[in-house]
C-alpha cells in the first residue's frame, strides 16, 4: 500500500463505498466482489438501495488478504485456511461449557415456575 492510498483513509469515517475500498486497496471492484464469494468472513453489509458498504474492520480484512495473496504468495484456499484458524479458535465454546450454560437455563426456569 503507498503513501497515496494511505492519505485517503480517514480515521473518522466509518463506512466506505466499493469505489473508495477500491482506490484505497488499489483493486478493481470486481476484485473485491469476487473476494466475497470466496472468503465468507468478508461479508460487507448492503444499504437500502443494494450498494455494498465497507467498514473499516473489512477494509483492513481487505488489505490483509491481499497481502496474503500478492506478497506472501498464498492461494485462495490458504487463505481462507489462515483466516478459518484464527476465526474458529475465537468461536468456538467447549462442549462442557455449554452443558454448564443448560443447566443454569433450567434453574432459573424452574425459579420462574
Amino acid at each position: 500500500m503507498g503513501a497515496s492510498s494511505r492519505k485517503n483513509v480517514s480515521s473518522d469515517k466509518l463506512f466506505y463505498k466499493i469505489g473508495e475500498i477500491s482506490e484505497i486497496a488499489e483493486l478493481e471492484p470486481y476484485v473485491l466482489r469476487y473476494w466475497e464469494t470466496e472468503f465468507p468472513f468478508l461479508n460487507p453489509r448492503k444499504n437500502k438501495t443494494g450498494q455494498r458498504v465497507y467498514t473499516r474492520k473489512d477494509l483492513e480484512i481487505i488489505l490483509q488478504i491481499k497481502n496474503l495473496l500478492y506478497k506472501e504468495k498464498y492461494t485462495i484456499a490458504g487463505v481462507r485456511n489462515k483466516f478459518g484458524e484464527s476465526t474458529t479458535r475465537k468461536n468456538t465454546v467447549s462442549l462442557k461449557t455449554m452443558h454448564e450454560v443448560r443447566r443454569k437455563l433450567k434453574e432459573i426456569l424452574h425459579i420462574l415456575k
